[in-house]
């Protein structure tokens, strides 16, 4: 793995992971109607190999949300933290998981780079940063 090493918790700290940083995909942010209600507005996260996360505290306070047929949603089960997303029954995805980059303590050295599914986003918004933005995935 990476030598450098991302720490990240939920809103009240029963939750706790680290995150090698050896392979990350660039940042981004999905305005897709299930994050958007998710997270309360679009929702940011970093793209990891599945093996790069490690629940260093709580890991049972994890739960999970069976948001679609092919995803689930994994969140603090006390405070209610939105935290992990993972396309686990997509092959092309099983192994990677996306990491909120809201948990994640600073400096996290990362650099936001795209929008996706805008074609989807909230009316009360517009996306004015700059960033490439992708109708759907």
């Amino acid at each position: 793995m990476g030598d450098k090493l991302l720490t990240g918790r939920c809103l009240c700290g029963a939750v706790e992971f680290s995150l090698d940083a050896g392979d990350l995909k660039d940042p981004g942010a999905c305005h897709c109607s299930q994050c958007r209600r998710w997270a309360g507005h679009c929702w940011a996260a970093v793209n990891a190999p599945l093996a790069a996360l490690s629940i260093t505290k709580g890991e049972d306070a994890v739960k999970w949300y069976r948001a679609s047929d092919y995803a689930r949603r994994g969140f603090c089960g006390a405070c209610g933290s939105s935290l992990f997303w993972h396309a686990d029954k997509l092959d092309e995805f099983k192994d990677r998981i996306a990491v909120a980059l809201g948990a994640l303590d600073a400096p996290t050295g990362l650099k936001m780079v795209e929008h996706i599914f805008v074609a989807d986003k909230g009316d009360y918004y517009d996306i004015a940063d700059g960033l490439a933005q992708k109708a759907t995935f």
